[in-house]
């Protein structure tokens, strides 16, 4: 079984335009993720994904594999593109505004798609560590079945709902199918991709994980992952 990870990546942003090569401490916010998620035991590869060419060449200079891709109207766009091309199982959609991922949580996720031939797509939660996330809309909602199954997701905040982490394990073929599949009104007002394999009746399998993240959509998150970064002095650790 081969496992691939990518980390669809796009240099515009409404809010933080050149995300993906801001710096952080010495490094752009791209290797921090490449390099955290490569140390994962279960992926056989993984790739940046990207149309620009600043990021293309960013990816190169610290020995990342890169892909350089056609515009695409979303990340699930960008990863089935470059899917399409690889001879694989399963492909993981790695965030790359998530530059405090753990390797260990790429496995977490991976290996209910290992163990279970039914389960098609599975993501991470965790626990909120604060009402801040609670109510935060960047901060997406999630609630869960009894036997772990998302039943909704939420940028709004819901009872019993844990914090979702945008990290997806796909098997491949069904990856390809969900790409073709057209934007569905849930996903529409909530502006949540994820919406549309619940709107068509797929189901996404949610493992639970201490590990929590911080995303970064605005200055003051980025604020707060070079302040962590900086407590855990490991600013210099390729």
């Amino acid at each position: 079984m081969k496992i691939i990870g990518i980390i669809p990546s796009r240099y515009a942003s409404t809010r933080l335009p050149g995300k993906p090569l801001i710096k952080i401490l010495d490094k752009p916010m791209i290797q921090w993720v490449y390099e955290s998620v490569s140390k994962s035991k279960l992926l056989d590869k993984v790739i940046i994904a990207t149309d620009d060419k600043r990021i293309f060449n960013s990816a190169k200079s610290f020995g990342a594999d890169v892909i350089m891709t056609p515009q695409c109207n979303s990340g699930t766009d960008r990863l089935a593109f470059v899917a399409k091309k690889m001879n694989c199982d399963i492909v993981v959609n790695i965030q790359g505004d998530e530059p405090l991922i753990k390797h260990a949580m790429i496995d977490l996720a991976v290996k209910p798609l290992i163990d279970n031939k039914d389960i098609l797509v599975s993501t991470l939660a965790t626990d909120f560590t604060s009402e801040q996330e609670r109510t935060n809309p960047n901060d997406v909602k999630v609630i869960i079945d009894k036997n772990n199954f998302a039943i909704y997701f939420s940028r709004l905040p819901l009872q019993n709902s844990l914090k979702h982490i945008g990290l997806y394990v796909y098997r491949n073929n069904f990856l390809l199918k969900y790409s073709g599949m057209k934007q569905t009104p849930l996903e529409i007002a909530e502006k949540l991709e994820q919406l549309r394999i619940l709107e068509n009746g797929y189901k996404i399998f949610v493992v639970k994980t201490k590990y929590n993240t911080i995303g970064v959509d605005t200055k003051a998150d980025l604020l707060k992952v070079g302040k962590y970064l900086k407590r855990l002095n490991i600013g210099k650790i390729a």
